[in-house]
């Protein structure tokens, strides 16, 4: 269902938890083409170095007709025009989860964006609530690119009257922990003749074991300027990102780093050690573990948590990885977690999904 809209204007003041509707679909604002400038503006924010994003010859010689879009970006781009109707009065994006990379996208496609409210739950504050939804991408043909779900913290509007009753109770649905591998897109490209002196590493699939760390090195010093254009790039309208006179009286005092900002690091870094991974087939679950500002310095390191043979493919295989993002120290000893089992406190970001590699 598509509801009429409320009589206050939510483009212009945004949605409050009040404000959305359980099987709500919402069109998000703003179909996107996008270009060899928006590739062009992002390697300059991140550096990525995988070949098949690279090299127009490489894309070609795997059956594509071009290189495609770094998968993040893309990402990022459909997740930034559901913003301003998801997320405009958010305090915090909880978490991903069954999230597919479906077809890859080129410089030249159209991306639009909407989102099905598919679970509504007010805190017990009664000050917030929280809001899942899933989000697809699509492209200028009406094909899915990516889909994914995502939750998020919601400020209410009036905190004084209670939003779930007996006629309207809560709807939470249980998110998958990870997409199964019978249920990965297969990649968009062939692998059979692989360039492995293009890429930068021999290593293939079997070349890797479950529990393997592959310590990425090369830490970064995040900008404000940096990312505050590339939150600009995915055309997300975030106060937290940007106001700094509101973030002055928030609990951090200051701008927050967009999240998708340290993925993109994440992804870049990853570079080292698992050049060959080509493209991202599924975002299994994020999460963002401690916020980041301007002037810290981020480090990466991955955990190999599973294999996977692809049907019918045997010139590519799945890594499950778990890409995982400290602040402050390279932690070269790839441990994420404490005695307790909690995330290390310099854990910024932990980052669980498939990868496509050669075999």
């Amino acid at each position: 269902m598509t509801s009429d809209l409320p009589t206050h204007d939510l483009q212009t003041d945004g949605r409050y938890f009040e404000d959305f509707v359980l099987d709500e679909i919402i069109h998000h604002a703003t179909p996107r083409t996008v270009s060899d400038g928006d590739a062009a503006l992002y390697q300059s924010l991140y550096g990525g170095r995988h070949a098949l994003h690279s090299s127009a010859v490489m894309a070609q010689n795997m059956g594509l007709p071009d290189r495609p879009l770094d998968d993040w970006l893309v990402f990022h781009i459909v997740f930034g025009k559901t913003v301003s109707d998801i997320s405009r009065h958010a305090l915090a994006n909880l978490g991903y989860a069954d999230g597919r990379f479906l077809k890859p996208v080129f410089a030249g496609d159209t991306l639009s964006a909407r989102s099905t409210i598919i679970g509504l739950r007010e805190n017990k504050s009664g000050e917030t609530g929280l809001v899942m939804v899933e989000s697809e991408g699509r492209n200028q043909h009406d094909e899915a690119v990516l889909r994914y779900q995502r939750w998020v913290m919601v400020k209410k509007r009036d905190t004084k009257t209670p939003t779930s009753s007996a006629a309207s109770p809560p709807v939470w649905p249980t998110p998958p922990d990870f997409v199964a591998p019978e249920n990965l897109p297969l990649p968009a490209a062939d692998f059979s003749d692989f360039d492995f002196v293009a890429s930068g590493s021999a290593k293939r699939f079997d070349d890797f074991q479950i529990g393997d760390c592959v310590h990425h090195g090369d830490g970064t010093t995040l900008e404000e300027a940096e990312h505050m254009m590339a939150t600009r790039l995915y055309q997300n309208t975030a106060a937290v990102h940007f106001d700094a006179l509101l973030q002055a009286d928030s609990r951090f005092g200051k701008r927050l780093i967009y999240g998708g900002h340290i993925i993109s690091h994440a992804r870049a870094m990853s570079f080292n050690g698992l050049q060959n991974a080509m493209t991202v087939l599924a975002l299994n679950g994020g999460t963002h573990a401690a916020p980041a500002f301007a002037g810290d310095t981020i480090y990466a390191f991955s955990e190999i948590i599973d294999k996977a043979i692809l049907p019918g493919r045997d010139d590519v295989g799945a890594l499950r990885v778990v890409h995982y993002v400290a602040k402050g120290a390279p932690m070269r000893d790839c441990r994420a977690r404490q005695a307790d089992g909690t995330l290390a406190p310099e854990i910024i970001l932990q980052l669980d999904v498939w990868l496509a590699i050669a075999r």
